[in-house]
C-alpha cells in the first residue's frame, strides 16, 4: 500500500479541483448558516420577548433530519450536481422572503423559513455526501471528510460574531440578505464541479415510484442496507451513544464554570475556542490515521479520548478545562468522520444519498433527547457525578466499538477490503497522480 504523509495528503486534496471547489462551497455555505443559526434566536427574541419561541428557532432547523432517511431518498433518484445548485438557488429565492418578518405577528414566517431551511440542509447533505464519493479519488476521502470538518468548525468561530454584529447594526434581514448571498455563491461554486454523473435507474415504474408505498420501499433499501452492514452498523450505532452522552454531559458545562471554576458564563465561549481549535487539529489528522487504522478503531480511539476528558472535566482547575476542552473538540469527530467516510466506501452510489441521510438522523437524532435528558439532571444531580458516569459510558462505547467484529472494513488500511465498484461514469479532465478509485459536530 502506498505510504502518505500529512502533508502531502493535504496538499494532494487541495489541488484536486473537485475537492478544492466542494471545500470552497463548504465555507462559504457554513459561513452564511453559522451566522444565521445564532441570529435567528435573538430576531425571535427581539421580536417577541419569548426565550421559549427564540429557543425553537434551532428546533425548527433540526426537525427535519428526522425524516432523513425519507429525504435522502430525493438525492437518489436525480443526478446529485443539478439538485445541489438547485437547493442553493431555492434558498437564495427563499431567504429573502424574511426582511418581511418584522413584527411579532409576521413571525411564522421565519419558522416556515427554518423549517425549509432544515429540509434544505438535509437534502444536500445527502446529495452532497454521494457527489463527493462519485467525483474524488477513494483515497483522498478521508482527508477531504477531515478538512470539511476543519471548515466548518473554522465558520462556527468566525460567523456568529460577523451575524450578531450585522445583526446588532442593521437588523435581522440583513444577515438573511448575506446567507443568501453565500448560498447564491455556492449554487456557482457546485455548477463548476467535473463530475459525469449517470442519470438513476427507474427500477420501478413511474406510478409506483410516486406512491406512497414506492417512497417508503426505497427510504427502506437505504435504512436495510446500513443495517445489514456490518461495519456500519457498529460506527453509527457508536457514534449514536457518543452523540447522546455529548449532549448530555454539555448540559453541565454551564455548573462546571460557575461552582468548579468559579468564572462568569461567558468564559464558556474560551472553552469553545479550545475545543474548536481541537476539532481543527484532528480534521487534519484524520486522513492520514485512516489510512493506517481501520475505521472502527480511529472511532473508537476518539470516542476513549473524548470519555477520558468527560471523566476529568469536573477536577476544578482551568489547566484541566482547557485540556479537556481540546481532548473533547479532537475526540468526539472521529466516530462521525469515520462513519461518514465508511458510508462513502462501502455504500453502492444509487443508494448513497438514502443511506448517509439515515446515518446523520441515527447518528443527530440523539442529542435532543440528550438536552432534554440532560437539562433535568443538571437541576438534582451534582455535575461532579454526572461528569464521571458520563465518561465512564463513553469509554463502555469505545471499548464496545474496538472490539466489534471488523467485516470488510472499507478504510484502506492493510486489512481492508477493495470497494465496492461506483457505477457513475469517471470524472473527466486531468486528475493529479489519478488513482483508482464522506460537519459539524462538536458538543
Amino acid at each position: 500500500m502506498k505510504k502518505y504523509v500529512q502533508g502531502s495528503a493535504v496538499a494532494r486534496v487541495l489541488r484536486d479541483r473537485n475537492a478544492a471547489l466542494f471545500l470552497t462551497g463548504v465555507v462559504v455555505s457554513g459561513f452564511g448558516s453559522s451566522a444565521m443559526w445564532l441570529t435567528s434566536g435573538i430576531w425571535v427574541k427581539s421580536l417577541t420577548g419569548s426565550d421559549s419561541l427564540a429557543a425553537l428557532t434551532v428546533c425548527a432547523m433540526w426537525l427535519p433530519s428526522m425524516a432523513g432517511p425519507l429525504l435522502g431518498t430525493v438525492a437518489d433518484r436525480v443526478r446529485r450536481r443539478p439538485l445541489l445548485v438547485a437547493a442553493n438557488v431555492t434558498m437564495t429565492a427563499l431567504l429573502p422572503l424574511l426582511i418581511a418578518a418584522n413584527s411579532p405577528d409576521r413571525i411564522w414566517l421565519l419558522f416556515a423559513v427554518l423549517v425549509l431551511y432544515g429540509v434544505n440542509g438535509v437534502v444536500q447533505d445527502a446529495a452532497e455526501a454521494a457527489l463527493v464519493a462519485t467525483a474524488l479519488d477513494a483515497e483522498l476521502l478521508g482527508d477531504f471528510n477531515g478538512l470539511r470538518m476543519t471548515a466548518n468548525e473554522g465558520m462556527k468561530l468566525l460567523a456568529p460574531l460577523t451575524g450578531a454584529g450585522l445583526y446588532a447594526r442593521f437588523g435581522g434581514p440583513s444577515v438573511a440578505l448575506l446567507d443568501a448571498g453565500t448560498f447564491l455563491v455556492a449554487a456557482g461554486i457546485f455548477a463548476l464541479v467535473r463530475v459525469a454523473e449517470e442519470r438513476p435507474r427507474r427500477a420501478r415504474p413511474r406510478a409506483a415510484r410516486a406512491s406512497l408505498r414506492g417512497v417508503a420501499a426505497e427510504t427502506g433499501e437505504g435504512v436495510r442496507h446500513l443495517w445489514g452492514s456490518p461495519v456500519l452498523r457498529p460506527l453509527v450505532l457508536a457514534g449514536a451513544a457518543t452523540m447522546f452522552l455529548a449532549s448530555l454531559s454539555s448540559s453541565t458545562l454551564y455548573a462546571v464554570v460557575d461552582k468548579g471554576l468559579g468564572h462568569a458564563p461567558g468564559f464558556i465561549g474560551v472553552l469553545y475556542a479550545v475545543q474548536g481549535a481541537g476539532s481543527v487539529t484532528v480534521g487534519v489528522l484524520s486522513g492520514p490515521l485512516l489510512r493506517r487504522l481501520p475505521a472502527r478503531v480511529f472511532g473508537a480511539l476518539g470516542v476513549a479520548l473524548f470519555a477520558a476528558a468527560v471523566c476529568l472535566r469536573a477536577a476544578p482547575s482551568d489547566a484541566v478545562a482547557f485540556g479537556c476542552a481540546f481532548a473533547v473538540g479532537a475526540g468526539l469527530p472521529c466516530v462521525l468522520i469515520a462513519t461518514l467516510t465508511s458510508v462513502q466506501r462501502a455504500t453502492p452510489a444509487p443508494l448513497l444519498g438514502r443511506v448517509a441521510a439515515t446515518a446523520n438522523t441515527l447518528l443527530f437524532a440523539p442529542n435532543a433527547v440528550a438536552l432534554a435528558v440532560g437539562s433535568g439532571l443538571v437541576a438534582v444531580v451534582d455535575y461532579r457525578v454526572t461528569l464521571p458516569v458520563t465518561g465512564a459510558m463513553g469509554l463502555v462505547v469505545a471499548g464496545w466499538l474496538f472490539l466489534s467484529p471488523p467485516g470488510h472494513d472499507p478504510s484502506g488500511t492493510p486489512w481492508a477490503a477493495t470497494p465496492p465498484p461506483r457505477t457513475s461514469a469517471p470524472t473527466p479532465g486531468p486528475r493529479p497522480t489519478p488513482t483508482p478509485r464522506d460537519t459539524g459536530a462538536v458538543e
